[in-house]
């Protein structure tokens, strides 16, 4: 047993009036207090902030101003976190429970040794926040590096990483940053704990066509560079023999 963890939970905003609240609720409404609140805003013009200063008393650090779009802003967020572990809330997303962090960080310190990884299973919700589903993958009980050979296995709200070990994202990817960033954390990891819960609801939102396109382009190239070109093109073409084996 060990002391239990403390948490740093960031979200990169911008112009999110209409999904912001949602999030700083469900931080509010936490029953562990054992975490830190980081918002890193890109100079939002609508009434994103208004809606943030409501908020204030649960807000560790709030940063407003302009960059060079998520990824940058996540890097920004990174630098300032002090916490043992990292958890990205996006604006809309939620914890799956008023006591979430509380049941994650009493898990957690019943260990004899702090996990490097923390993770678990993501439930995809609608505007309204109603459950529409469970995530597609689901959380695998075994994760390595590897395990992101299938794709994103976890999803990276769900993906609680030591900030110790979390390099920063690698502003070249545009898309799928974090997809890279989630295999060097484990590439570098030893002990990866599933807490075998649901942590976040993931608020389903959908990508444009073109940048789904530009992102799934962007994970072949990860996915060439950690595993090699060979192993790559073998797993894509079971991914569609399989799509196609369910139409």
């Amino acid at each position: 047993m060990h002391n239990p963890p403390f948490i740093s939970i960031i979200t990169v905003c911008y112009n999110a009036e209409e999904t912001i609240e949602r999030t700083l609720q469900s931080v509010s409404l936490q029953s562990s207090s054992n975490y830190e609140y980081i918002i890193i805003d890109g100079k939002s013009k609508d009434g994103t902030l208004e809606i943030i200063e409501q908020y204030a008393s649960f807000v560790s650090l709030l940063v407003s101003e302009p960059d060079k779009g998520l990824y940058d802003a996540m890097n920004k967020a990174i630098k300032y976190a002090t916490g043992d572990y990292l958890c990205f809330l996006n604006a809309g997303d939620k914890f799956h429970s008023c006591d979430t962090l509380k049941l994650l960080i009493n898990q957690v310190k019943e260990l004899k040794v702090k996990p490097d990884v923390i993770y678990g299973e993501t439930a995809i919700v609608d505007n309204k926040g109603e459950f529409i589903r469970m995530r597609r993958h689901s959380a695998p009980k075994q994760l390595t590096w590897k395990s992101f050979k299938k794709g994103m296995v976890i999803c990276h709200q769900a993906f609680l990483p030591l900030r110790t070990l979390a390099p920063f994202y690698d502003l070249n990817y545009r898309y799928s940053a974090d997809f890279d960033w989630c295999i060097q954390i484990l590439k570098q990891s030893n002990f990866m704990f599933d807490t075998k819960d649901t942590l976040i609801d993931y608020l389903n939102q959908g990508l444009t066509t073109a940048n789904h396109k530009a992102s799934l382009i962007e994970r072949f190239k990860i996915m060439t560079h950690h595993y090699g070109l060979i192993s790559t093109l073998i797993n894509h073409i079971k991914f569609t023999i399989r799509a196609l084996v369910k139409q």
